[in-house]
């Protein structure tokens, strides 16, 4: 299978996940849910996954288009309260969390508060929900954008509403790692094949190291079955 904008996010979000962590993703996060779904089928390790609808462990029967709907708890071995996952993040018990943004920076800071100035908007977003809380205390965070931009990926953000561990972003074009200290720079780790350097340089706001950058892996024939049985109707593709 080639790879499709939709197939490119979804794959190397559910590759950040390692064996024996304890995964979070949450409101506004359905290519993540999708990712440790297909991570659940594709990959010979354990990982413990939880949403921000409450489920431990979730079994649905069907996908559902939000990340919030009550049917993605379907067949969990628990169920945990909103104030639990940040409870449990904070006494550093997350290892790895799905968190959106709006726009993001080349040292993982993110905007989810405004665009424009704080004072005179041109748009007022949604806000931090737990991205302050979150993004300071898990150990990896990692985010993604559908769009690759210099809208979205800027030099310099309109506002910043939270900073922390983020570890990779993850676009259509390319996959951005650093590490998580304080003042690191995101660095491009791998590329779509049909993309270049230069193209993916034009579409980024600010600078990155790509000297050791490489074409991404193609996606093995157990992550493509698993994101078919996911997307069965090619729903959650259209969206990308």
């Amino acid at each position: 299978m080639d790879w499709t904008p939709f197939s490119f996010v979804v794959i190397n979000l559910a590759r950040q996940i390692r064996a024996g962590e304890i995964t979070f993703s949450g409101v506004n996060s359905t290519l993540p849910m999708i990712a440790c779904l297909l991570a659940k089928r594709a990959y010979d390790f354990d990982f413990t996954y939880i949403n921000v609808a409450g489920g431990v462990e979730p079994q649905p029967v069907t996908v559902p288009l939000s990340s919030s709907d009550p049917a993605i708890v379907h067949g969990s071995a628990a169920i945990f309260a909103n104030q639990d996952f940040y409870d449990l993040c904070a006494r550093g018990g997350l290892d790895l969390v799905y968190l959106g943004c709006a726009q993001i920076d080349a040292e993982g800071r993110t905007n989810v508060s405004a665009i424009g100035s704080w004072e005179n908007p041109r748009v007022r977003l949604p806000g931090g929900g737990g991205a302050a809380v979150m993004l300071p205390t898990a150990k990896r965070v990692v985010t993604w954008r559908t769009d690759h931009s210099t809208r979205a990926l800027v030099d310099k953000l309109d506002f910043v509403t939270a900073s922390g561990h983020m570890t990779a972003l993850v676009t259509p074009l390319a996959v951005f790692t650093r590490e998580t200290q304080e003042g690191s720079r995101f660095r491009l780790e791998h590329y779509h094949p049909a993309a270049n350097i230069d193209h993916i340089t034009a579409q980024t706001g600010f600078r990155f190291e790509h000297k050791l950058a490489k074409p991404a892996p193609p996606p093995t024939p157990r992550e493509i079955a698993a994101l078919h049985d996911l997307d069965r109707d090619g729903s959650f593709a259209a969206t990308v």
